[in-house]
């Protein structure tokens, strides 16, 4: 049996690259140093995320080429470890001219898989264009999925990736706080309460592993809530930053846990997906 490390961040970024860059080569040095083989940025970590999802942002992330020097920068500094990180893909032909908010894994030898965020929150919808769909692919720490930020509020989502093998699920995040009736202590905000509880129930469902990043400090008109962690299949949280920037590193046996939380009552295995759509309706009813 073999234990994989995981690194989660809870860190702020920002519209200057230069700066991001330094932030990023910072939280991969520590995250080597503390035996990490995978980092998880948070959501947006090149450029910064926007400065309002009220329709008050007046600037946007520099859009970035999916294949540029900038992606090959961050697998530079990947080397021998996986590190996922969200950025502002530079939009295509089917993008309607708007960008995508986007995450990539990168090892030193390049590109492991790339994920569009598919699921957009308030007026998300006018800075980025969606994605379609959520694939697990493979990587040196095992079968891994991602997503974005609110992606994880639905259970169709990390359950596709469950479905596609994934034993792993990071999910990148530039996740606030309650922006009315914000709760003095960070930690009890009801929007940082939400967070951490899509995090255990999502890893729960899936008997999964899942480490979840998100930025921390103040950007634009938003207070991040934090709260980087790794939860094990059972749902149980094995480190947490709480609300302040850092990392939370824990090490599990991934399929060691993974098999055990599904060897008596596997959710994969028991599900009726044949009970899960609308029923025709009987002539005469």
């Amino acid at each position: 049996m073999t234990a994989t490390t995981f690194a989660a961040a809870a860190q702020g970024f920002v519209r200057d690259l230069e700066e991001d860059f330094a932030r990023v080569a910072a939280a991969v040095a520590e995250a080597r140093s503390r035996g990490a083989q995978l980092l998880a940025l948070p959501e947006a970590a090149l450029g910064g995320y926007l400065s309002s999802l009220h329709g008050e942002a007046t600037d946007g992330p520099p859009r970035l080429d999916p294949d540029g020097p900038e992606i090959r920068r961050l697998a530079a500094l990947a080397g021998d470890m996986v590190v996922t990180a969200g950025y502002c893909e530079a939009g295509d032909t089917g993008s309607g001219g708007l960008p995508y908010n986007s995450c990539v894994a990168v090892t030193g030898d390049g590109v492991l898989g790339r994920h569009r965020k598919v699921h957009q929150p308030l007026n998300e919808n006018a800075s980025y264009a969606a994605g379609d769909r959520f694939a697990a692919f493979d990587t040196p720490v095992g079968r891994i999925g991602m997503m974005i930020c609110y992606d994880k509020a639905f259970p169709e989502a990390a359950r596709a990736l469950a479905v596609d093998g994934a034993r792993i699920v990071v999910c990148m995040s530039a996740w606030p706080a309650s922006r009315t009736d914000r709760a003095p202590v960070l930690a009890e905000d009801r929007w940082a309460r939400r967070f951490d509880l899509h995090d255990r129930a999502r890893a729960l469902e899936n008997q999964i592993v899942w480490v979840s990043a998100n930025q921390a400090g103040t950007f634009g008109d938003m207070q991040l809530v934090g709260a980087a962690k790794v939860v094990d299949p059972g749902g149980e949280i094995l480190a947490t930053t709480g609300p302040e920037a850092g990392l939370a590193v824990a090490s599990v046996d991934v399929d060691a846990a993974v098999d055990a939380a599904r060897r008596y009552m596997s959710h994969l295995r028991d599900r009726r997906p044949d009970a899960y759509g609308p029923r025709p309706v009987a002539a005469g009813v």
